[in-house]
């Protein structure tokens, strides 16, 4: 089959697996709910050390996330970086089923007396002493086969977890949805096999290095994150799935790898 043709059944072939995301489910042994996929606000505050880790902690903990909750934003996951670039940094998750609130969320927030009054210390910081240095934004949308963030058992008891947050940079288009496809052709299951816990997986709507796809996954401490990895290449099915020439087209479906290990806050909800 030539690639002109390959890129066109390929295509139909994962509008019809994103149409039959319950069957695919009940294949994968995925946990998360079967209803609308969510959107997903990622954003990472890059901070400096210094008084203003410890602000932006307070301002989570006390003043956002509660707010968001408010909004009916949730569950709220809220991480710093353990393994990865540029630290101090910390990780927001916001997850909502309406995009809406999700995008008027800051304007929302300023209408509420109970949020201002606590995020004063934060958001009126002096000008010459920011509590960050920025704040990046990316908008997310779950896959259809995994439509709700869900959060590790352990998150519930603030029980001990990390979490690995990597992006898939895509060279095309077309090679992105193939490697989406990929995810919903058994990936789910096979990392579940391995014992890696799946909090998300998404596809990035805007933000920097399109196309490209994010996911996370939880592990109860860098031991098991390292042996449920090397279970995962091992898998009979990965080296199946990863050997099939729907995916096999040259270039690769994925060009770049971005991976981070994050720890969640003491206010993180997932």
């Amino acid at each position: 089959m030539d690639r002109r043709n390959f890129l066109s059944s390929s295509l139909a072939a994962s509008a019809l697996t994103f149409a039959t995301a319950g069957d695919l489910l009940s294949q994968t042994g995925s946990t998360a709910d079967n209803s609308a996929p969510e959107y997903m606000d990622l954003r990472r505050y890059h901070l400096a050390s210094g008084p203003g880790v410890k602000l932006t902690n307070d301002f989570f903990a006390d003043a956002l996330i509660p707010a968001l909750n408010r909004l009916g934003i949730g569950p709220v996951g809220a991480f710093s970086v353990y393994f990865g670039p540029d630290s101090p940094s910390y990780y927001l998750l916001m997850p909502s089923s309406k995009l809406e609130t999700l995008v008027t969320a800051d304007l929302e927030l300023a209408k509420d007396d109970v949020f201002m009054k606590s995020a004063a210390p934060f958001w009126d910081a002096p000008a010459a002493t920011p509590p960050y240095i920025r704040i990046e934004s990316s908008l997310l949308r779950a896959f259809p086969g995994y439509p709700k963030v869900t959060p590790p058992a352990s998150a519930a008891a603030k029980g001990k977890r990390i979490y690995h947050l990597r992006q898939y940079q895509s060279p095309t288009n077309m090679d992105h949805v193939r490697k989406v496809e990929m995810f919903h052709n058994g990936e789910f299951g096979i990392f579940a096999k391995a014992g890696a816990t799946g909090v998300f997986y998404a596809d990035t709507l805007v933000g920097p290095n399109l196309p490209n796809l994010t996911y996370m996954l939880s592990f109860p401490d860098m031991n098991s994150l390292e042996a449920d990895w090397e279970k995962f290449s091992a898998d009979p099915d990965w080296k199946k799935l990863s050997a099939d020439p729907r995916f096999q087209l040259d270039p690769p479906t994925v060009s770049n790898i971005t991976s981070l290990v994050l720890r969640p806050l003491p206010c993180s909800q997932v």
